[in-house]
């Protein structure tokens, strides 16, 4: 009987192990088992994400040259594992725990042997560092700087965890207790390596992997550095890169793990396109998941972020940026001054410049000065200043009042060598010379422009009813923002941002809200409208306004939004102004006047020029300011086959438009034919 029982115990053993068994084998060998899959998702849950780095896209020019790359940068960097025993908090604190173990003296003991070692490792590096052109002060500092930055946030956990409500030291008056609480904190700080000196050559590279191979705790590590190629060419408009530390930022790719900044990572500052195709240039990081056994289970690869090209040609820019900074040529070579020109076929702005400038690569650590200085160089001039446009708006004012009837290309406006009457602008060269146009020529609307004459214009313009002199402006892109944001076809539209923009004004009011209607534009006083006719009293423009009318005005009346981004989207849309033949002939008769006749006002900056050897025709309009002072010059070049540029450029403080602006307009369009835009070397 007992034999029997013990075989039956032994049976049902048997039965309860064979069950366990096929269990075992189920849930190790049947993939598709839920048990299995329950058991992957926890080790999951216990597991962990590597998440891998972003490439930033590129910037480049019209002719693909780089203006923006990532571009590895490798450095010697060091465990915060190594870097805690030159701490003394980190070596009392060991020391207290020490203390307190069953047997204290072989405790302290090994803590005193521990620190005495990695005391000398650190000595050992230290020293190996000076190699490398740095004295032991920076490199002690720089130590001393990663431990205080982890010791201080896991002094304020400490306090954050167990006293939130207190004053630390109140809570806990011992600083013995404090920093023992202080070092059981552990944070990922502790257990990354950080920087300690940049390796600039690829002999630093290879001589600090011999000095440093036999050596745990550092290392070299490569990281991803925003490089511009052409330093402070087109500073304003390409924009830089900063930490991405700010609200805005971090809202951008909230929630997104892939795209969310992480705490070392960069992003656009504002504005400039780095800023403006955030959400196009910005990489999507990769990332490796581990499950608890420390198995990789899945692993997404990086996306890099897109390129993006502009209509810019650097070449062409940066010619103009030095030639405008050398004193050799230009005497206005320390004032700030503002240029654009665009391609009038297709719109794309050539160059678009601001000065004074500033080094791309330099901007995130000179950030302050910049701010701080003067002369303003991180603000794009040449979209984000409004000025009065002087006498450069005259041909407008011609159009408007002829188109509307209040004004024929014959008719003579007399220009006697007097003072104007009260209240009304004088001519200038009354001011200057006390004559008058009427010594020179019958005061016709061609000789009008020509002469630049004061008398003309503000009669002229004072015969318009306010509404339609602003009308014309309006339609020539005055009073309102020329929107130079990317298209969509550039990245997903997960922003709208736009470059910091001034939209000028075209009425007395100084409006704090956006134009996006002529409905909005407060109507303009009926005494302005004989100084805006000579482009002063409240009238103010940007330089890409002025040269964007410029190109209107030789498209023959064709409006076409400017564009700065290429998108592989041919641009094509235009509106016609509908100007006649007639106006508009009578105005390049004028212009062509200004800059080819004797008597016209930049004539001596272009009589030796030899644009018309090169088969180039020029039209221009000079134009100069008071209070504030200011030197302009816009118009346009045309080749014989009718490739054309427009141009426009302002001098701050510039006395006058002829000389001041004129020469410097006369060598960016030689610049121009030089780089194949017009002339016998066009493309086209």
């Amino acid at each position: 009987m007992y034999n029997k029982r013990i075989k039956i115990f032994v049976l049902i053993i048997a039965s309860l192990l064979l069950v366990c068994l096929l269990r075992l084998i189920q849930m190790q060998l049947l993939v598709d088992s839920s048990l299995q899959d329950e058991i992957t998702k926890l080790k999951l849950q216990r597991g962990h994400y590597r998440l891998l780095k972003t490439l930033r896209g590129k910037i480049l020019d019209r002719k693909g040259q780089v203006l923006a790359i990532d571009e590895p940068r490798f450095q010697l960097c060091i465990s915060y594992e190594l870097t805690r025993f030159f701490d003394e908090r980190v070596q009392r604190a060991k020391f207290l725990k020490a203390s307190k173990k069953e047997n204290p003296e072989l405790a302290l003991s090994k803590v005193q042997e521990e620190i005495k070692n990695k005391f000398e490792v650190l000595q050992q590096i230290i020293e190996k560092c000076s190699h490398f052109g740095f004295e032991h002060d920076e490199i002690e500092n720089k130590i001393k700087k990663i431990n205080d930055s982890i010791w201080n946030l896991r002094t304020h956990l400490a306090w954050k965890r167990n006293y939130p409500e207190q004053d630390f030291s109140q809570a806990v008056p011992d600083v013995n207790e404090r920093i023992l609480l202080a070092f059981k904190v552990d944070i990922a700080e502790m257990h990354k390596n950080w920087p300690l000196l940049e390796l600039e050559t690829d002999d630093d590279i290879f001589t600090a992997q011999l000095e440093f191979s036999d050596i745990d705790g550092i290392g070299i590590q490569s990281k991803s550095h925003r490089v511009y190629p052409f330093k402070s060419v087109a500073a304003q408009t390409i924009g830089w890169v900063g930490l991405a530390t700010q609200k805005e930022d971090r809202q951008l790719f909230a929630g997104d793990r892939r795209l969310s900044y992480q705490s070392d990572e960069v992003c656009g500052r504002e504005d400039g396109v780095e800023y403006v195709c955030e959400t196009a240039l910005r990489g999507k990081r990769g990332e490796e998941v581990y499950d608890i056994n420390r198995e990789l289970q899945n692993r997404v690869e990086t996306e890099f972020g897109k390129d993006v090209h502009l209509t810019l040609d650097i070449e062409l820019q940066q010619r103009i940026e030095n030639y405008l900074v050398n004193c050799n040529f230009n005497s206005n070579c320390k004032a700030p001054t503002s240029a654009v020109i665009i391609d009038v076929a297709t719109g794309d702005i050539l160059a678009m410049v601001s000065m004074p400038d500033f080094d791309l690569n330099r901007a995130r650590y000179d950030y302050g000065s910049l701010y701080s200085d003067s002369n303003e160089p991180l603000r794009n001039r040449a979209i984000n200043k409004q000025y009065p446009p002087g006498s450069v708006v005259k041909p407008l004012i011609l159009i408007a009042a002829i188109e509307s009837g209040k004004g024929r290309p014959s008719e003579i406006v007399n220009c006697p060598a007097r003072k104007a009457p009260k209240g009304w602008p004088s001519c200038w060269l009354y001011n200057r010379y006390r004559s008058g146009h009427d010594d020179r020529w019958q005061n016709n609307a061609r000789n009008a422009i020509k002469g630049s004459c004061n008398i003309y214009f503000s009669r002229l313009a004072n015969r318009l009813k306010p509404s339609v002199l602003q009308e014309w402006l309006f339609k020539f892109g005055y009073g309102h923002k020329i929107s130079l944001a990317p298209p969509a076809a550039i990245g997903e539209a997960k922003s709208s941002r736009d470059f910091r923009q001034a939209q000028g004004q075209i009425s007395n009011t100084i409006l704090g809200s956006e134009i996006t209607d002529f409905n909005e534009v407060p109507l303009l006083t009926k005494s302005e409208l004989r100084y805006f006719g000579i482009g002063q009293g409240n009238l103010r423009v940007t330089p890409l306004q002025v040269a964007n009318a410029m190109a209107i005005i030789a498209r023959g009346g064709l409006y076409k939004k400017p564009r700065l981004f290429i998108d592989g989207i041919e641009q094509t849309e235009s509106i016609a102004l509908n100007i006649s033949k007639e106006t508009l002939d009578m105005v390049y008769d004028g212009m062509s006047a200004v800059v080819n006749e004797s008597g016209g006002t930049a004539y001596k900056e272009f009589s030796h020029a030899g644009f018309s050897k090169q088969g180039i025709m020029v039209y221009g309009k000079t134009g100069s300011t008071e209070r504030p002072d200011h030197a302009w010059f816009s118009g346009f070049a045309e080749d014989n086959g009718g490739h054309s540029v427009a141009i426009a450029v302002v001098v701050e403080g510039g006395q006058h438009g002829s000389s001041d602006a004129g020469s410097l307009a006369r060598e960016m369009i030689q610049f121009c034919i030089e780089a194949g835009y017009i002339g016998r070397k066009t493309g086209y």
